[in-house]
């Protein structure tokens, strides 16, 4: 039943979130309630949706059966490791340098730092979120619903977004030709590390403050 309503709870929360933002409602919303407004609605259906996920799946960590455990493995711990600091350094890469391909986004669009190694470094830093805890969680059935949800609704967020703004805006074409949809596969990646050198040393920081508090924060293994 848990794991049920955490499907549940990630199909409301990916189909408001891109029924939302979806060329067919975003203008008549905007058109209604002005940019901010829609924001403001945008956020507060998302967090309605998010919060009860997050605290569903907190209230009912390892319910359903047991599938697997390979986070005792050394290899796979710092491969994780590793998959954690990418991640939070394309978050926070992303929150310093805004993608073009974000809800949010205006002005010109440019091509540097973060945006090198993926046009979506926010939401391909949450879906790697979710893999690395496929990898080192002592996964249940309510774990895999929950941690898989994230690079599930990661790639098909990220495609909506392409669509959505290759319809809207006729740069945003040009952006996506240079520009690459996963993580670390463009021969641009290397230099946009270096240029994204700040994010990537806070990402690495917060790996290693996580990596530090986890048992005590969340619970399970480090």
């Amino acid at each position: 039943m848990v794991v049920l309503e955490i499907v549940a709870l990630w199909v409301a929360f990916a189909a408001t979130h891109l029924g939302l933002s979806s060329q067919r409602f975003r203008p008549r919303l905007v058109a209604s309630l002005g940019a901010q407004g829609f924001q403001g609605l945008y956020s507060l259906v998302a967090l309605a949706t998010f919060v009860p996920l997050v605290w569903l799946y907190f209230s009912h960590q390892h319910a359903g059966p047991h599938l697997w455990y390979v986070g005792y493995l050394a290899p796979v711990r710092w491969l994780a490791y590793l998959g954690m600091a990418v991640a939070l350094s394309l978050l926070v890469g992303g929150l310093i340098t805004p993608s073009p391909a974000s809800l949010t986004a205006s002005g010109a669009i440019q091509v540097r730092g973060v945006l090198r190694i993926t046009r979506h470094p926010v939401l391909m830093g949450l879906g790697l979120f979710g893999v690395v805890h496929l990898l080192t969680a002592n996964v249940n059935a309510a774990e895999f619903t929950f941690f898989a949800g994230f690079p599930g609704f990661v790639l098909l967020g990220c495609w909506h977004q392409d669509q959505r703004k290759l319809a809207g805006s006729p740069d945003y074409a040009g952006f996506v030709a240079g520009t690459h949809f996963l993580p670390l596969v463009g021969s641009g990646s290397l230099r946009g590390l270096r240029e994204a050198l700040p994010a990537l040393a806070l990402g690495v920081g917060l790996a290693v403050l996580l990596r530090a508090f986890h048992t005590s924060w969340f619970g399970g293994a480090p």
